[in-house]
């Protein structure tokens, strides 16, 4: 799988999750162009991508290609928090 069918996989499996996922009584839905690439990484057969929404829902998403067995794995990820720490 190249990269462009990859991030386009990714945006379509973000777009399912995100819309099974969104309350329905909200009558909100988005498409593949609500849906960014944070960051991008093809390393030999394999691909990771960090994708988020325009949603203002704190998600974001990570999605990584096993080019050997041809399985797209889906981690969902909410920010909870940012703080900074000093280092002594």
């Amino acid at each position: 799988m190249g990269s462009q069918e990859f991030i386009k996989s990714c945006k379509d499996i973000v777009v399912d999750y995100a819309n099974s996922h969104l309350d329905k009584s909200d009558n909100k839905s988005i498409g593949a162009d609500d849906v960014f690439v944070v960051w991008s990484c093809k390393t030999l057969q394999n691909n990771k991508a960090l994708l988020s929404t325009n949603l203002f829902d704190g998600m974001y998403y990570e999605l990584t290609l096993n080019g050997d067995k041809q399985k797209i794995y889906f981690d969902a990820y909410k920010k909870w928090e940012n703080k900074c720490i000093e280092v002594k």
